[in-house]
């Protein structure tokens, strides 16, 4: 019988390519995994793995458990979630992953009120972007997933239960000695000669489709992920910026001016989850104080 906690040592193996990194990131010993795959290919018949110099490969079979695993393990975490909440969320947890500017303004707000409702609820939180986040949702690394996107993005979510929360629109950033400082509004088009600082890589993406729609490419002489580095930048005089509304609101401006953009953008910001978590009543209360939270 192939048992969960083979796979989840397979995987790591996998992922690592070996056994004493895998055990490292499992917290357990090198022997300790090497039993649990021998333990593993005998319930599968057939070798799993194959050592080359100093790195386990897997072989045809390895990889086909490997490919199936990630659904078992997110089946497995929706039942044990659901086991727990059955005292009506007197316990559970839920692993929650969000972009940085939705972990300093949504997530707090939902948090504090979802604690205050079920307070045997755990909730842990890890930073990323889409579309890792997204991956790692599907890969059952998390539970709920706080993406967001810009435009229509076709089919790329049709698998997930897709929770809108709200409409992000960019603001522009010029340094408090620019032109345009005084101006209540901007045309993508009027910056067309300015240096750019851009953001994450989805929204620089989005700022060089938006320039080039107004006819230009966006000279960027830096990037970073890091918001308040952005708005540090513009506000040294280094360059103009649009950033979401959301990311200023947990940052105090300083040396700048925000703007409005014209013609608008703006982003979707959901939550994300699997349709079988959406049943488990720690995940349904976590999205239900996420839109809260939005609300407000």
């Amino acid at each position: 019988m192939i048992e969960a906690r083979h796979l989840r040592v397979l995987r790591a193996v996998a992922a690592t390519g070996s056994f004493s990194a895998a055990a490292r990131e499992l917290g357990c010993t090198q022997p300790a995994v090497s039993q649990q795959m021998k333990a593993l290919e005998s319930s599968a018949g057939t070798p799993l793995l194959i050592r080359t110099g100093r790195e386990m490969r897997l072989t045809q079979a390895g990889e086909v458990l490997v490919r199936h695993a990630s659904g078992i393990l997110a089946g497995l975490t929706a039942a044990e979630e659901e086991i727990a909440a059955i005292a009506g969320l007197r316990a559970g947890r839920v692993r929650l992953v969000s972009f940085p500017s939705g972990s300093s303004t949504l997530v707090p707000t939902a948090l504090a009120a979802l604690r205050a409702a079920h307070p045997g609820t755990r909730v842990s939180l890890v930073d990323a972007e889409p579309p890792r986040s997204v991956e790692m949702l599907r890969e059952g690394e998390c539970d709920v997933a706080l993406a967001f996107r810009y435009g229509t993005a076709g089919a790329e979510w049709d698998d997930l239960v897709v929770r809108p929360l709200l409409t992000d629109r960019l603001i522009g950033l010029v340094p408090e000695g620019h032109r345009l400082a005084g101006a209540e509004s901007v045309a993508i088009g009027d910056l067309t000669d300015e240096p750019w600082i851009a953001g994450c890589p989805r929204c620089r993406r989005q700022l060089v489709e938006v320039c080039e729609e107004a006819g230009f490419t966006p000279r960027i002489d830096f990037a970073t992920d890091d918001y308040p580095a952005v708005i540090g930048l513009v506000g040294a005089g280094l360059g103009v910026a649009v950033l979401p509304e959301l990311a200023l609101e947990s940052v105090r401006p300083k040396g700048v001016r925000t703007i409005a953009v014209n013609p608008p953008v703006a982003r979707e910001i959901v939550a994300l989850t699997l349709p079988d978590l959406s049943q488990v009543p720690a995940v349904a209360a976590t999205l239900d104080h996420l839109s809260l939270a939005a609300e407000r």
